[in-house]
C-alpha cells in the first residue's frame, strides 16, 4: 500500500515545515528581544528623568518664597 518512497517524502516534507517554523520563530524571538531591550533602555531613561524631576520639585518646594528680609520692596515704595 504505502511505498517507502512516498512515506519518506511525507516525512521530509514535515521536517522541512518544522524547520521553517523553527527558523521563523527564532527570528521573531530575536526581533522581540531587540524591542524589549530598547524599551528597557527607554524605561531606564524615563525613570532617571522622573527621579530628577522629583528631586527638583523637592528642592523648589523647600523654600517656595524668599525670606521677607531678602525681598526687594515693590516699586511704589
Amino acid at each position: 500500500m504505502n511505498e517507502p518512497g512516498v512515506a519518506r517524502q511525507v516525512l521530509e516534507d514535515r521536517l522541512i515545515e518544522l524547520e521553517s517554523r523553527t527558523a521563523f520563530q527564532e527570528d521573531t524571538i530575536s526581533r522581540l528581544n531587540d524591542i524589549v531591550a530598547t524599551q528597557q533602555r527607554q524605561l531606564d531613561t524615563l525613570r532617571q528623568t522622573v527621579d530628577l524631576v522629583i528631586r527638583q520639585l523637592r528642592d523648589n518646594t523647600a523654600a517656595p518664597v524668599a525670606d521677607a528680609a531678602n525681598e526687594t520692596p515693590p516699586p511704589h515704595y
